[in-house]
Parts: structure tokens; sequence; C-alpha cells
């Protein structure tokens, strides 16, 4: 039965497929969005990663992809696309995710009963380099909030900027969690609730300082902050744009002089790392910032281990 290859996607990740896969397909992202209840972020990744994936298969096969030729491809064929990543650049943390992406679609799709393929199976992941995160010292963590705001070009941008990077690194938030916040969220209380990956909703206390920065931005906010709209606003009144935040932080980094690593997903690095060193618990640090897995959390506990054995050989006699 020969079936009409039907477009899916939009601009660059568009790809045609046959009719049957497209229907298939469109029932994966339902499960994505209904059942998964995966965030917007990770729905557009993985719908990339796997019209990429078709994308080089229309090629790799030269005919459209549909349900019956996806299901008979062989090992090799899952290795060359490995292959043809690693030929255009892309990293071996973005092609293990990749391959994870469509080992996820497959199972799926064999769970459901829609079609079997098992050389999948066979395929390793590529070794991905161990990295551990790259806080800030509190100095410079203290000194980019103090001093961020001196970079804007209007009073009130700056107070934005600084009540945003304090609640970074006062209260752990990734920049999308933060800027996700709707003005009804505003944490002006004890605490905030936060909506982070995976819908998952997890409540965070909020120090003074977050709390007085916040008050400070809302009170010479020149657009209106209606409880269901952006708390953090961007120069023209809309939604505050994560480049924006970016391109702060990058122009304080170079007034203080910090690394390239100096991001505002180090101040969530650098909220970790400092509680950690401060005594705090592991499975409570974990909850702070919404990990799913106790490991991704250890990480931080390597950045401690390796600060404790740089001071003991500059303060120990017999490690010089």
């Amino acid at each position: 039965m020969a079936f009409a290859p039907e477009r899916i996607g939009h601009d660059v990740n568009a790809v045609e497929v046959a009719d049957d896969l497209a229907a298939l397909i469109a029932d994966w992202r339902a499960w994505l969005a209904d059942e998964r209840r995966v965030s917007e972020n990770t729905f557009q990744a993985y719908e990339s990663d796997l019209f990429g994936f078709l994308r080089f298969m229309t090629e790799h096969i030269g005919d459209t992809p549909s349900v019956t030729n996806i299901a008979a491809l062989r090992p090799a064929d899952f290795r060359s696309w490995l292959a043809r990543r690693s030929q255009d650049g892309l990293g071996r943390r973005s092609t293990a995710r990749a391959l994870s992406v469509i080992r996820t679609f497959f199972r799926w799709c064999e769970r459901n009963e829609y079609l079997t393929n098992h050389a999948i199976r066979s395929v390793r992941s590529p070794k991905v380099p161990h990295t551990v995160p790259k806080p800030l010292s509190s100095p410079d963590a203290v000194a980019i909030v103090e001093q961020i705001g001196d970079l804007a070009e209007e009073p009130w941008i700056g107070l934005r900027d600084i009540a945003l990077f304090t609640l970074l690194y006062g209260c752990g938030l990734r920049i999308s969690e933060a800027l996700g916040l709707k003005q009804s969220d505003a944490p002006t209380g004890d605490t905030v609730t936060v909506l982070g990956k995976g819908n998952k909703q997890r409540m965070v206390p909020v120090l003074p300082a977050v709390r007085n920065a916040i008050g400070a931005y809302m009170e010479v906010c020149p657009y209106n902050l209606a409880p269901e709209e952006p708390l953090f606003r961007g120069a023209r009144g809309g939604p505050l744009n994560p480049a924006v935040a970016q391109r702060s932080m990058r122009a304080v980094r170079g007034w203080l002089g910090l690394p390239d690593t100096a991001t505002p997903h180090a101040l969530r690095h650098s909220f970790a790392t400092h509680l950690l060193a401060g005594g705090g618990d592991l499975r409570s640090i974990q909850e702070l910032l919404g990990h799913a897995s106790l490991s991704t959390t250890q990480r931080y506990t390597e950045i401690e281990d390796a600060h404790l054995l740089a001071e003991y050989r500059a303060a120990h006699p017999r490690a010089r």
C-alpha cells in the first residue's frame, strides 16, 4: 500500500514523511504533551531531534520515511546517523541526548504496538566527558548581583536586572523558571512556588534580599503588572527574553573581569554550592533545585571535595 508524503514540523524542523508515520508522530507528540507533560522547551527539543533523524534517513535510505522502512532500519543505519552528526561537528553530549530521544520514540512505538525495531537496542551511546558545575565564588556572585544594575540604560531596567539575578542566586532558579513567573507569583512572601521541568511544582524559601529586590523593581516598572502577566518585562513591555538576560550577564562579567563560565545558570550552581559549603543537606538542596535524581545534585559534592583538597594542599606543610 502506497502512502502520500506529509510535511510535518515548521521551518527548519520540517520533514516529509509518509502519512502513516505522520499519524504515528502526531500520537507521540500528544503523549509527550498530555501524558508526559514535558515543558515546551523539552517538547521542541524532542521534535527537533526526531525530525533531524528523519531528515537524515530520507537521504540515507533514498525514500520518504514510513512506518515500514523505519521499522526495518539496521544497526548500521543508526550508526551512520551518529557518524553524520559527528562529521557535522555536533558534540557528544548533544548526540547522546538525540539518541536518547530516538530510543524513547522507538520504545513508545513498540509499547503501543505501532512498530518494533530491535536494532536500536544494540547502538551504543557516545561517551560523554565527565563535567562538574562551574559556580562562582561568593564574592563574585555578590558583585554580579550588586553591580549589574549599574550597566543598564534606564534605572528601572537596572532594578529589574538586580531583581532577576538576585532571584537566580538567592533561590537557585533556572532562568526559564524565573522568566516564567507571573506577577501573581512574585516572591514577595516567605516562599515562592516554581514551575520546573516536567511541569513539576516546588516551593523555595525567599530571602529578605530577594523580596526587597523584587519589590524595588515592581515599584518602578513602567508597565502594568497584571496578576496573570509576566513579572519580568523587556524594554518595550513584553516578556523579558532570555537572550536579554544573557546579554546583561556578558556585560557585567566583562566589567568585573570574570570568565565566560559566569552565566545566569552559574548563579544557580553557586546557590547550590554555597549552600553545601555552609553545611546544607544534600536532600534538601535536591528539593530546592527541583532535581529528579539525587545523583544530579551529588555533582556539587565534587566541587566541594576539590575545594577542600586545594585548601589542604595550600595549607598543610607536608603537602608542599
